[in-house]
Order: structure tokens, then sequence, then C-alpha cells
């Protein structure tokens, strides 16, 4: 991707099963502004549901998906990101759906909100974040991509830790500078992130931590109308103090610097004791767009690093841990080859290389992890490949997070000895 003119949009995109978020800048440097659904106002979720017109082949999505299903003019579709995971047909008013193909049209749907700031061709780059990534999730949202004929290389993906590091880079660095916190409170679901500077280490290393706390106290009041001011006050204390309990559990270590408070569970004034603890010595936030801010904050990262990403290096569930390489000979002199970094996500790790070999059947590879661990040497053995100089292509790729696959091709040499087209395969546990 290249950089971006005034006139082109980059795009946070923030996927959940019960909400999808856009957040939007113009300049790989320029301000991100959220998406509103309410003019004036910071409502910023878009309800990930559709409504399919009763008879009709007609699609509503969003907030209007509900309005249209509360007045009874269709069916509502819900827990579309779910369903699309599942992958299993769905019937709706009679017809069988690919719940893949619903939540593409979906997609599409709720990007054309761009046209309120600009045009939705001068799309330039789009970050999809979710809760997490693997094999399955991929495959869904490569679909998904394809079938609203987005181009791939657009299209970026990382999970909701790497857009938390992500939005912390392009705040002042006092903040996170050793530590900082996010609670994310939603129904009865209580998730803590914790962000941890490793200064010990060149470039810093940063890890996140999480920790669920389900059930918590559900979220919210309740039906205000059917509770005595006496009885909410009750359930407000309750739920203050069992916030209260938490965050004295985990915000104990004096090196955290700022706290982040997002989702609906804080969405009332009903943290009183709770507050006042949290704001002693740090700074507190609340909001609910950190993680499609930092989906957009993470494509303005890849076009242009700010200070702290060039000092700092993110090593999340999503991560290469280490640095894969090779010794060569380069004009008669022992040299590293490096294939692969850390710090990069797993899922988007590949390089394919071509190499000699002269009297072996061996390739060396040396894994080096960037922390905690020495450097591991991992012998890749040709069977019954002649020990003869020949020419290979070396691809490397990631089946899993910890899991290296390496494939070595014979291309032969030349006019000596013609390739075989044999391929050696190899999996190799990282760390």
């Amino acid at each position: 991707m290249g950089f971006l003119s005034s006139n082109k949009l980059i795009v946070g995109y923030e996927i959940g099963n019960e909400y999808c978020q856009i957040s939007y800048a113009v300049s790989s440097d320029g301000a991100v502004e959220t998406l509103s659904q309410v003019a004036g106002e910071e409502v910023y979720n878009i309800p990930t549901v559709l409504c399919k017109r009763f008879g009709a082949n007609q699609w509503y999505y969003g907030r209007e998906a509900v309005r249209q299903a509360e007045e009874g003019q269709g069916i509502l579709v819900e827990n579309l990101w779910n369903l699309a995971l599942d992958g299993e047909l769905i019937v709706i008013d009679g017809e069988s759906y690919d719940p893949i193909s619903l939540m593409a049209l979906f997609l599409k749907r709720s990007l054309g909100l761009l046209s309120q700031v600009g045009s939705p061709d001068k799309l330039t780059a789009l970050m999809i974040t979710c809760a997490v990534l693997d094999r399955r999730i991929l495959e869904v949202l490569y679909r998904m991509i394809d079938s609203i004929h987005l181009k791939r290389d657009r299209v970026i993906f990382q999970s909701y830790m790497e857009s938390y590091y992500n939005y912390m880079l392009r705040q002042p660095e006092e903040l996170w500078v050793y530590m900082s916190l996010l609670f994310e409170y939603r129904g009865n679901r209580m998730k803590v992130y914790r962000m941890e500077c490793n200064r010990h280490t060149t470039p810093i290393v940063v890890f996140i931590e999480t920790r669920e706390y389900d059930p918590f106290p559900e979220d919210g009041m309740g039906n205000q109308a059917d509770m005595s001011d006496e009885a909410d006050a009750v359930k407000e204390k309750a739920l203050d103090t069992a916030f209260l309990h938490l965050a004295e559990k985990v915000c104990s270590d004096s090196r955290i610097r700022s706290v982040y408070l997002i989702g609906d569970g804080f969405r009332e004034e009903w943290m009183k004791d709770s507050l006042r603890y949290l704001c002693k010595g740090r700074r507190v936030f609340q909001g609910n767009n950190l993680f499609s801010k930092g989906a957009c904050h993470g494509v303005q990262e890849r076009l242009q690093v700010s200070d702290a990403g060039k000092t700092h290096v993110f090593l999340g569930a999503d991560k290469l841990k280490a640095n894969i390489g090779m010794e060569v000979l380069r004009r008669g002199e022992s040299s590293y080859c490096a294939l692969l970094d850390a710090g990069v996500n797993w899922y988007e790790a590949e390089q394919t290389v071509e190499l000699y070999v002269q009297d072996g059947n061996e390739i060396l590879l040396m894994v080096t992890p960037l922390v905690g661990k020495k450097v591991k040497s991992t012998r890749i053995v040709l069977e019954n490949f002649p020990a003869s100089i020949a020419r290979l292509r070396l691809h490397l790729y990631l089946e899993e997070e910890n899991q290296l696959m390496v494939e070595v091709q014979d291309l032969g040499f030349g006019e000596f000895r013609t390739p075989s087209g044999h391929v050696w395969k190899q999996s190799v546990e990282i760390l």
C-alpha cells in the first residue's frame, strides 16, 4: 500500500456479533473519527442484524432493520457474525441462505455509510478488527471481502488486542510507558486487557494479557420504568461494589498509568466508589469506539510508522515471536540471511527464496525467540536427495501461531541435472 493523498479514505472496521463500528481518517497521519448513526450524537454502534421484508427480496441492515422488524414488516436475522462462523445454511422466510453471504451483505451496506465523509470508491485501505483471529475466521473474512469485490491487497486484519496496542501508540507515551489497563464490559462479561512494556529489551517488547470475569453482574439497571428508585439505588450500589473489588484486584500495580472503560456496561452513571479508586494516581478514560479507532490507527501505522512504533514491537497472540533465518555463504563468507521477522502477524508471515546447496542433504534454520529463550537450530533433512550441487526453492509459512511449515522444492541445476520436482515438507514448532 502506498501513502494516501488527501482525498483518500482509510477505515477501521470493528466486527462483533452484536454490533459493528466504523472509524476513518483521510491521511496516514490525520485525525481518526468514528461514524455516528445519529447526527450530532455519539451513537457509534451499528447493530449487526439484517431484516428481510416478508415476501420480497428486500433487505435492511442495522438500526433500520431493527425498526422494520419491530413494525412487523419482515424477519430479523440476529447473530450474523456467529452464524457466518458456523457456516450452516439458515432458512429465512422459507428460503435457504448462506450466512457468510448475509454477513457480506451487511458489510457492504454498512460501508456505504462512508458516503457521509467521502466517496466509498476512494477507500484505499480497510482494517477489520475482531475479538480473535484464527484460520476459520480468516477464511470467512476473505470470503466476505471477495463476495463484495474488495481487493485483497487493500484489506488487512487484526485482533482487538492489537487494535488496543495501535490505539495506545498514538496516545501520549506517559499514558502507557509502563502499563495500561482496558476494561471491556458487555452483558454479564467483564474482560480486562493489561498492556505492559518490557523496557529492558531493544526494541521494547509490548505484551497484552487478557482475563475474563464471567459471570459479572448484568450491565445496566434493567427496565428502569419497572424499578423503584430504592431498588435502582440498591442495584447500582451492588454493581459499583463488585467493580470496585475487581478494580482493587487488578489495579494494585503502581506502574499502571491509564485505565480505559469501554462497552455498554459502563453507559449508566453507577460508578462512584469504583471510579474514585481508579482515578487515584491514574488517568481514566471512558468511551465506546477504542477498537475501531485502533484499527484505523493500525492502518496508519503500516503506512507511516510512528516514533513509538519505531522503538516498540507488539508480541500478541497473533504475532510471530521469533526471528527465523539461516547461515549462508555470500561471496565466500558466512552471512546471516533473515527469512521471517518476529512481530509480524503469523498468518501474514511468508517467504520464498531460492538457494544453492552443495555436498549435503540438509538445510539448517535458526530460530531466535525475541525474548526468554535461546537460539534453536532446526535441521530440515531432504531424504533421498542426491549429494550434489543443486538449486532449491525454500517456502516458509505458518499453519498456526507456533507451527512453521517448511517446503523445499528441487529445481535441479541447469543442464547438469534436471529437476526432480520433488517437494519435501516439514513442520517445525517454533517455541
